[in-house]
């Protein structure tokens, strides 16, 4: 591949470690663990899993002798900066272990596995990818482990290439398949580990022992970067409302991120909306008001953040979209027939009053899209709905009404953007490419200690990379029961913002001004050459939950 300059300059980088994975290293064991919620359940479906000890590792004064051993690796999932590193990592982990040992990726994700499609990973291909974006080295996937079949065609390609171990790097979905495996593997007797590391840039795997998913510092100060851009040509024209939407299906970590860094004059956190039964007007209405009271002191601009996922945390929505999803689908023939001019009309007579009403006091557009717009099962595609449009037009629909009762004076703009795959495969940051890097380490030598079901765990992650905490943590004991596709399944719980946490807190405390007073800040782009303050720097996130 022909390389930028940064790219080759980048390559010579050496992430750092935690002491404890310097030098020779023992396995600490602590007390048994048990899962965050449904224990019996959870114990009944992983005997062989559930209640081991948390790891932590140690400077040993003598080095253990390992055999080598073959270890393979998988992308799952969407990608996440430093996705390579967790690779290198692993690559010279298990070569300090032993030198001869070997690593195979499998091609494309999970499906590589199941179709026996891999590469043995050599130290020159490895070297092209370190500290670099992208999980390109072996591509990614979305396949779903879960059925007994696949772990057995797994398992054919694992004995044929004498693997010992599998490493699965992806996010909550695909640590919770890694589960399934290592306890199937277990209770077949079949001599396979199976370890996970937890990646994601939405920041949702996350826990007392996971304190960040990694990707998250580099996606979030990639699009802080865009954002503070944006803010200072906002501030620079003064004629445009910008409403920013930004990736997060399931939680608004990286919106609440964002504003800690960048202070816009409107962040919606979808967690808070859905706490407090906030209606789609209520967030209009609020919107509206922060633009009329800054159009009131001269300013008709500003910014707002939005979460991708706002639509499905508001109540009210939510309603809808289930009485939509079970009504068309029980009248999808009769609705075919109705004439394209009266379906919005057909859909608001059919529903009940509250539904019909929310349904019609939607855009035409976003209303076709609820209505017409399905996935292969019939479901409203949320995240296709524009929703960084939907509340621009609300908003301006009710300013044009404030205006004419003499209540709002200003002029209304708004500009849209939508920033998501632009921050998956960045260069990943220092922080990104040292806490990949351990991860990959600290995995190694998970496998090496005969480790299966764990998640590779990096602590301490405000320190100084030296003083981080390496270990594993039992996947099991990040599990509950939730219903998925109609039945209970177990999972890996999701980490939502948490509206009692210091991060929220912190946003929270400073919101009100950052609305009426144009207080932007600027980011710039990821530093990785420089000094500490302005190159190794955690989220403003890690920061405030590890305040004392």
């Amino acid at each position: 591949m022909t390389k930028s300059a940064l790219q080759i300059a980048r390559a010579a980088y050496q992430p750092k470690l935690p002491k404890a994975l310097k030098g020779n290293v023992r396995a600490g064991e602590g007390a048994p663990t048990q899962s965050v919620a449904d224990q019996e359940e959870i114990k009944r479906l992983f005997p062989n899993t559930y209640g081991m000890p948390l790891i932590r590792f140690e400077a040993a004064d003598q080095a253990a002798q390992f055999p080598a051993m073959n270890v393979g690796v998988i992308l799952s999932g969407g990608q996440a900066p430093g996705g390579h590193n967790v690779i290198s990592g692993l690559f010279d982990g298990i070569k300090r272990i032993h030198p001869e040992s070997k690593l195979y990726g499998f091609l494309m994700g999970p499906g590589g596995l199941v179709d026996h499609n891999y590469i043995e990973l050599t130290a020159d291909i490895i070297d092209e990818y370190r500290n670099t974006g992208g999980f390109d080295i072996i591509g990614s996937g979305r396949t779903k482990l879960e059925k007994e079949d696949q772990f057995e065609k797994g398992y054919e390609i694992l004995k044929q290439l004498g693997i010992k171990a599998l490493v699965i790097i992806g996010g909550d979905d695909s640590n919770t398949n890694a589960c399934v495996l290592a306890e199937y593997y277990a209770a077949k007797n079949y001599g396979i580990q199976v370890i996970g590391c937890p990646k994601t840039i939405d920041g949702d795997l996350k826990n007392d022992m996971i304190e960040t998913s990694f990707g998250f510092d580099t996606a979030v100060k990639t699009y802080a970067e865009v954002i503070g851009n944006i803010e200072r040509d906002c501030n620079s024209a003064r004629k445009y409302w910008h409403f920013i939407k930004l990736m997060g299906r399931s939680a608004s970590h990286i919106a609440l991120e964002c504003a800690l860094q960048t202070q816009p004059n409107v962040c919606i956190v979808s967690e808070e909306v859905e706490a407090k039964d906030q209606s789609l007007d209520d967030i209009v209405t609020y919107i509206a008001q922060v633009v009329a009271d800054r159009a009131a002191a001269g300013n008709n601009f500003g910014t707002v953040l939005i979460p991708e996922g706002l639509i499905e945390f508001i109540p009210a929505m939510k309603r809808l979209i289930a009485e939509l999803n079970d009504f068309l689908a029980a009248n999808a023939e009769e609705f075919a027939q109705v004439d394209k001019a009266e379906q919005r009309q057909y859909i608001i007579s059919r529903l009940t009053p509250e539904n019909a009403a929310i349904y019609a006091s939607l855009p035409e557009g976003v209303a076709r899209q609820l209505s017409l717009d399905r996935d292969p099962h019939g479901n409203v595609q949320v995240s296709l709905i524009e929703t960084e449009k939907l509340l621009s037009e609300m908003v301006g629909n009710k300013l044009a009404q404030w205006k004419k009762e003499g209540k709002y004076v200003g002029k209304f703009a708004a500009q849209h953007h939508f920033f998501g795959y632009e921050g998956r495969c960045a260069a990943p940051s220092n922080f990104d490419a040292d806490y990949c890097y351990s991860l990959g380490f600290a995995a190694a030598a998970l496998i090496a200690n005969g480790k299966t079901g764990y998640m590779s765990s990096i602590r301490n992650l405000t320190a100084p990379a030296e003083e981080w905490i390496a270990g594993g943590v039992p996947i099991t004991m990040m599990m509950n029961m939730e219903r998925r596709h109609g039945e209970m399944k177990p999972v890996i719980q999701k980490a939502l913002v948490r509206l009692d946490g210091a991060p929220f807190q912190a946003f929270a405390a400073q919101r009100e001004q950052w609305a009426k007073e144009t207080a932007y800040v600027y980011p710039g782009p990821i530093q990785y050459f420089g000094p500490t303050e302005v190159c190794d720097q955690p989220t403003k996130t890690l920061q405030l939950e590890h305040q004392k």
